[in-house]
């Protein structure tokens, strides 16, 4: 797989109709002095041209991670990102080492991982919007982040292989779950780890849900399984060891609709009579977050 090419073919995405608009935006934004405080809400101080702050926010929505803070602007994100960050924050270090988001979005976590000072923080998101959202905070941030237009498809592939790999929110929507863990263990260094989270059904059996078309009004989730048969899949894909770090049920105070996306969220794809089924009748989302190690020796 020639990644080269593959990178130099998706910058011309930036140019789309609906993307360009948005790219003169961020070349129109002045450059000033800034004050960057990396906490569970990623704020920027500055002397800003407040309107011109607002307006280009507003024009890259929906702003689904986050939130961040530009000046008076408050992007009050569908997602409270810091409730998942902080759940993980614990469970790991990564001071001096190279680390992967997969499905980065707009680098929400990334920007939060640069308190730990690793050596090296890639961004993986074939999405020109949520590359755009993450310049934009970014050129106030000035970081050495390096975003890629790229898959989890394209890891094994990449330049770079990695102590730390994040994957988050993602394993769901692939059609063949034990791929992509193996493209996930082809990235690591020796001895590297991924942290991952997916969704998860309840049950001591080794199975998974397969929903017909959506899943809580999700069209592209294509298996939820077990925590036991995450497992078999990951030792399948050849990871040495698998450590449950925590579980969590998604609830409001963690994802809900505000003024800073489009359309519906968590609330809509519950049932409104009980919350503990999605409104096709499956069980309601609930994450698993596990360590998995390529070679524990």
């Amino acid at each position: 797989m020639d990644i080269k090419k593959i990178q130099n073919d998706r910058k011309k995405w930036m140019t789309w109709k609906n993307i360009a608009p948005l790219r003169k935006a961020l070349d129109d934004l002045e450059d000033v002095p800034c004050k960057v405080t990396l906490g569970d809400v990623v704020k920027i101080s500055g002397d800003f041209d407040e309107k011109s702050i607002y307006d280009t926010a507003k024009l890259l929505m929906p702003w689904r991670k986050g939130p961040f803070e530009v000046g008076e602007t408050f992007i009050d994100s569908e997602w409270k990102s810091d409730v998942k960050y902080n759940l993980l924050r614990p469970h790991f270090n990564l001071k001096g080492k190279k680390v992967a988001d997969i499905g980065c979005n707009n680098g929400y976590y990334m920007f939060r991982m640069k308190e730990d000072n690793p050596a090296l923080l890639v961004g993986f998101d074939p999405s020109p919007l949520y590359k755009t959202q993450f310049d934009f905070i970014n050129h106030f941030v000035k970081s050495e982040i390096v975003y890629e237009l790229l898959g989890v498809e394209h890891l094994e592939f990449y330049e770079e292989k990695f102590d730390t790999i994040f994957c988050l929110g993602v394993l769901y929507h692939r059609s063949d779950p034990v791929a992509m863990l193996k493209s996930l263990y082809k990235g690591l260094e020796k001895k590297g780890e991924v942290i991952l989270d997916t969704f998860y059904i309840d049950g001591e059996e080794e199975m998974a849900l397969c929903p017909e078309s959506s899943y809580s009004k999700i069209p592209n989730i294509y298996f939820v399984p077990t925590i036991k048969a995450l497992k078999n899949w990951s030792m399948r894909a050849g990871f040495t060891a698998f450590e449950v770090l925590e579980t969590s049920v998604t609830d409001a105070g963690e994802q809900r609709k505000t003024e800073w996306i489009e359309g519906q969220s968590l609330e809509d794809f519950l049932d409104k009579d009980d919350k503990t089924k999605t409104v096709e009748g499956y069980p309601a989302p609930q994450r698993v977050y596990v360590r998995l190690i390529k070679d524990k020796k």
